[in-house]
């Protein structure tokens, strides 16, 4: 393709082509009191309501609730979601759909609700065992049969971008690290996204989501090329997650130049409507890209630490046991995996260091990594987040466990630009253990 950067020159064994996954997504203030109209038009009589036991109590619902009640729809509310759920929440979330016998799914909350709406959609609709469709080597990594029933996404967190991809993330307790299941058939069918649903999020959990969204982003710039993967069987088979390319270059982009002017507004002041607003946005296209590209080392190697985390307690989370919250877990390891791939394609990191405001004035290709790690400490620094590992309680240590618990994370790890092996793991971990 003559109008596409170098990187996606073709290559003897890689892909020739790539698919555009476009989710059809409605966005604005106001417009969760579409729910009802859009339930109808998807032919729901008896929805299943996810959502957890915060958002249950906040006014989001209840404009939910009064717009399927006016519609005519009959609906059953499971707010026993889990903040970052587990093998045993999705179980519970499943056992829940197949007695509800609905014909429809609505998600309202942050990426952990709906994540739990896709799995609970899935089990209901092809039961099997959780591990059946589970990503390999983990689990059994079989395709999703068939279509799910129908399933409206509504975010009330801004960076997840779950509303638009077909993945769910969920602890596997016995092995202490996250894993996931990924089919396109598991992206909700259409989402409601309403920056006003934002306004009452605490700081922590705004910059936590935010991050999320930056690393979408920045990892699917930084993905291996779909030219470099390896040519599938026919596109039936091309998975989700592959690799950088034309479109997701376009969108990630796009939402990094938000990121970077809204991010700190939006977290530092709650009254910053259009920050908010804005940052909303960001996380939706941030959703978008990395669903037609994936991840890579940064969310690959959050799996292990979400998991082993010990006494650590974020702000404005649940505190009745250890939690890191997902989008924290990730970009601390970011800076560090940055300076890392940069090797690969230092274009691309000075590109994505540009776009989140950072100073190129004397910035060269060799520069690259440190140039992005840098940027991306700053806005770590200006938000109040934990300089490193070391500051949510790991140490030298605790090297060993998490690599191993990363490792098994092969469909993100080989997403990324530059070979990797478990040394280079075990020295990227050490280098995120303190930035300042």
């Amino acid at each position: 393709m003559g109008c596409c950067h170098h990187y996606f020159a073709p290559t003897a064994n890689g892909d020739s082509a790539f698919t555009i996954d476009a989710s059809t997504l409605t966005f604005g203030a106001g417009c969760l009191k579409e729910a009802g109209e859009q339930a109808r038009a998807l032919g729901m009589k008896k929805i299943g309501i996810y959502t957890d036991a915060g958002v249950r109590k906040l006014p989001p619902l209840e404009t939910v609730m009064h717009s399927l009640k006016a519609a005519g729809i009959d609906y059953a509310i499971y707010d026993e979601v889990r903040v970052e759920p587990t093998d045993e929440s999705f179980k519970a979330a499943a056992r829940f759909a197949v007695e509800g016998k609905f014909d429809g799914f609505f998600s309202i909350g942050g990426g952990s609700v709906m994540d739990t709406c896709k799995a609970a959609n899935l089990y209901s609709t092809y039961p099997a065992d959780l591990l059946t469709y589970v990503n390999a080597p983990i689990g059994g990594g079989q395709p999703v049969p068939g279509p799910l029933k129908p399933h409206i996404a509504c975010p009330t967190t801004s960076g997840t971008g779950s509303e638009a991809t077909g993945i769910a993330i969920f602890d596997l307790l016995a092995m202490k690290a996250k894993t996931g299941i990924q089919s396109r058939l598991l992206k909700p069918t259409t989402g409601l996204i309403d920056p006003e649903v934002t306004s009452t999020l605490p700081s922590t959990i705004v910059a936590s989501t935010g991050f999320d969204a930056m690393s979408h982003a920045l990892e699917t710039l930084t993905d291996l090329s779909y030219a470099r993967r390896a040519r599938p069987g026919g596109q039936s088979v091309r998975p989700p997650s592959q690799g950088a390319n034309p479109f997701s270059d376009m969108v990630a982009f796009e939402a990094l130049g938000l990121i970077g002017k809204y991010l700190v507004r939006a977290v530092n002041d709650a009254t910053d409507t259009e920050a908010r607003a804005e940052m909303m946005y960001a996380g939706t296209l941030a959703g978008i890209a990395f669903g037609n590209a994936g991840c890579h080392l940064p969310h690959g190697m959050s799996y292990a630490v979400s998991g082993l985390v010990r006494e650590y307690r974020a702000p404005h989370y649940p505190q009745h046991e250890s939690f890191v919250p997902h989008g924290m877990s990730v970009v601390l390891n970011a800076p560090s995996v940055y300076r890392f791939t940069a090797a690969a394609c230092p274009d691309r990191h000075l590109d994505a260091a540009q776009r989140l405001g950072a100073d190129m004035r004397s910035a060269t290709p060799a520069d690259a990594g440190e140039v992005l790690a840098g940027q991306i400490i700053k806005f770590m620094q200006a938000t109040k987040f934990p300089g490193g590992l070391r500051s949510i309680g790991f140490s030298e240590r605790d090297v060993d466990a998490l690599v191993e618990g990363t490792w098994p994370q092969q469909r993100v790890i080989k997403n990324a630009p530059r070979e990797v092996s478990r040394d280079d793991l075990r020295e990227l971990f050490r280098g995120a253990m303190a930035y300042w």
